[in-house]
């Protein structure tokens, strides 16, 4: 499907009332395309478009991409997986359905347009890494039966199918690996880690720390995540990734704890629990190929990203009326 003459894109964004797809809409709208969201809103909502509803460039579809979607576009970005665990396990089979089938049917999608199409892959496809940091050569430690196989391999399964459709098809694909990206729209109930340990702080609740706090994660600002997408989906046909994109930067979960406490002002209590099956004990992209081929890395360090989240969140559990 050929460009509208003025340059603006028809584009489509399966995911897109989530955390990551909703800013990368904001994106695409701010460089004057127009954008078809898709979502069956499980762990999206439309809080986070409303902002976009009066804009005529703008359309929602309630659509669940295990099943079949035929729209006229010139890109596709594929985010439409839920990303946490509390949500991946509630429904584990329909987890795996959305990464596999949603994967086949974007895909064939993408090759009776012949459009570009980009995935959202994950750093859980490395499972709990015996190399560190993660390289994209890095084939991963991959448990396949457990509790997080269904978001694990459901994503390390779409990456399979991109790439045969690729090889197959020719179809032209761009896949990232994301790693922890956090910020403003992510849900309070999500369970992930940033969230999680921000609520608890404003809330005045005990902090949970799952293990011994001795596990360590790279945590990304959305912003720059969204560049780096942005970046990798422009590139020429040659570069098809993987491509890490996280920041580098490593932080084990009780210093992450320290800091969210120092900077929410909050008297709560540190607490540890039993640690879930199958956490991965560290977490670190090597982004030497996305600094290389992307001209990409991350600028929002940790703590000016904690305190624009901790903001974010502040005002949303006042509207909810669970933060005085």
């Amino acid at each position: 499907m050929p460009e509208l003459n003025n340059g603006r894109k028809r584009i489509l964004v399966t995911g897109g009332a989530g955390f990551l797809g909703s800013h990368l809409i904001d994106k695409l709208m701010e460089q004057g395309h127009e954008v078809i969201c898709a979502d069956n809103l499980f762990t999206g909502t439309l809080e986070n478009l409303e902002h976009l509803s009066e804009n005529p460039l703008f359309t929602f579809l309630h659509h669940d991409i295990t099943n079949p979607l035929d729209v006229e576009v010139d890109e596709i970005y594929n985010l439409a997986c839920p990303a946490s665990p509390v949500y991946y396990q509630y429904d584990p089979i329909h987890t795996m359905k959305t990464s596999v089938i949603g994967a086949i049917n974007m895909l064939g999608l993408a090759k009776r347009l012949g459009c570009k199409i980009f995935q959202a892959s994950t750093s859980e496809v490395y499972g709990d890494p015996l190399l560190h940091p993660q390289t994209e050569s890095y084939w991963g430690n991959v448990n396949p039966v457990g509790i997080r196989s269904c978001y694990d391999e459901g994503k390390r399964g779409a990456e399979t199918l991109f790439f045969d459709y690729h090889r197959q098809h020719n179809i032209k694909i761009k896949v990232a690996r994301i790693f922890n990206t956090y910020g403003p729209r992510m849900q309070p109930s999500d369970g992930r880690v940033v969230s999680n340990f921000i609520v608890q702080a404003l809330c005045g609740q005990p902090i949970t720390i799952y293990g011994d706090g001795r596990q360590s994660r790279s945590f990304c600002f959305v912003d720059d995540l969204i560049a780096g997408i942005l970046k990798l989906m422009a590139t020429d046909a040659s570069v098809i990734g993987p491509v890490n994109i996280g920041n580098p930067v490593e932080f084990e979960m009780q210093e992450l704890a320290h800091k969210i406490l120092l900077l929410t002002n909050s008297d709560s209590e540190v607490v540890t629990l039993p640690g879930p099956a199958d956490d991965p004990r560290q977490r670190r992209p090597d982004i030497a190929l996305a600094k290389s081929v992307l001209n990409w890395e991350a600028e929002i360090q940790l703590e000016e990203g904690l305190i624009r989240t901790i903001e974010y969140f502040k005002v949303k559990l006042k509207r909810q009326g669970l933060n005085g």
